[in-house]
């Protein structure tokens, strides 16, 4: 990447006095809004961010997310309301999660009708992060109608996020075994995520095919915990492929059963397959089922992706660090726990910073962009979570 922002002018400047805007304490994070740009220039910042050249919209960002929230909560809900740059529109969205502002979620119900497809999938992305019980008949009746390939995984997402409703039970249940495979597989996950115990039986009959909605049944029956699940993961895990073992493997560790021999098995095939060309699948397997351990909390899964993928270059490299992404977008604070602790910290954060660039997930790097900053600004001086948080925004350019 170009165009780098030095870190000095990011975080050098003491954090100015906290402002209330619209009844609301900033977070933390917003403290470190310290940037002033007049009307012209935060205008000429927002109609930047559809430009053509990288370094110019993403420096554009960077200074909106500094400036202080009085100021660009309202250019961004206008942005994102009436600018004629559909990009604008969208871009201007996913920067306003970042704020903290109760407004954004009456902007939110707005664009989650917006013809707009990014809009929509923002919209829903956030009403995942901040369910709300009003907004299920509104998720329940675009269920039947959003077909997009990106926003309907995000509208199943803000679903499963609500799963203590009945109607959402009843209306998920079918979807795991109709439609397309992307969003069965989007839906498995997010079951998984949202630890959905009464998918459970549903589950289980996928993890008994062959296809691969099997190992997203495996990961998600692991992550939900439930130990009904057991003889269908262990019987998966004699009939299946090499190449999927791995994950059926970081399914069954998650139920609880024989986790460390699970845990050094993924690690040799993940270390095999890095190491020997020709096997491809298996390293996206092993990648994956490192990814599954780590997004449920188990730090051995990520420094294994931080020791194979560090010294890796392509085709090893790609896999490795989109599956470490993963990790940090989905458990933050585990991946920078893990960096605090790296000697080899800088490469970390490169590898880390490759998968930035490969990740087509916006809304999730901007809450992964806002829990650095909160990070950094709630670590003391000198501290070895401040060093971590800081690097990452030097690197990461945000």
């Amino acid at each position: 990447m170009t165009g780098r922002l030095l870190i000095a002018c990011v975080l050098a400047v003491a954090a100015p006095a906290v402002e209330v805007v619209a009844g609301v304490v900033p977070a933390p994070q917003e403290r470190a809004r310290t940037e002033t740009l007049s009307p012209l220039d935060l205008t000429t910042a927002i109609d930047q961010l559809s430009a053509v050249d990288y370094p110019v919209r993403m420096n554009a960002a960077r200074r909106i997310r500094r400036v202080a929230a009085a100021q660009a909560v309202p250019a961004l809900l206008q942005a994102v309301k009436d600018h004629k740059d559909g990009y604008v529109r969208y871009r201007a969205l996913v920067l306003l999660t970042g704020f903290n502002d109760p407004r954004t979620a009456d902007q939110v119900l707005v664009t989650m009708a917006d013809a707009n497809e990014r809009l929509r999938e923002i919209s829903y992305e956030y009403v995942e992060h901040h369910p709300d019980p009003k907004l299920v008949p509104v998720l329940l009746g675009a269920l039947g109608r959003e077909g997009a390939e990106f926003v309907r995984p995000a509208l199943l997402r803000a679903l499963a996020a609500h799963g203590s409703d009945p109607k959402v039970r009843a209306a998920l249940l079918p979807e795991i075994a109709r439609g397309e495979t992307m969003f069965r597989s989007a839906l498995i996950e997010a079951l998984g995520d949202y630890h959905a115990g009464y998918a459970v039986d549903a589950l289980i009959e996928t993890a008994q095919m062959d296809g691969p909605l099997q190992v997203d049944a495996a990961i998600a029956l692991g992550k939900i915990g439930d130990k009904r699940a057991l003889n269908a993961l262990v019987a998966a895990q004699h009939a299946a492929p090499q190449e999927v073992q791995p994950q059926i493997a970081a399914g069954i560790c998650l139920l609880g059963l024989n986790c460390p021999a699970h845990v050094g098995y993924i690690d040799k095939t993940l270390r095999f397959a890095a190491k020997n060309s020709g096997f491809q699948p298996l390293l996206r397997s092993a990648a994956a089922a490192a990814e599954a351990l780590g997004q449920s909390g188990n730090l051995d899964g990520v420094n294994l992706l931080f020791d194979v993928g560090v010294p890796s270059e392509d085709p090893v490299r790609a896999p490795v660090a989109l599956a470490l992404g993963a990790v940090a977008l989905r458990n933050t604070p585990l991946v920078l726990s893990a960096l605090e602790k790296r000697g080899d910290r800088e490469r970390a954060i490169l590898l880390l910073r490759d998968a930035f660039d490969m990740l087509e997930e916006p809304y999730e790097k901007e809450r992964f962009f806002v829990a650095v900053r909160r990070a950094y600004w709630q670590a003391a001086e000198g501290s070895e979570p401040r060093k971590v948080a800081e690097a990452l925004i030097e690197k990461l350019e945000f």
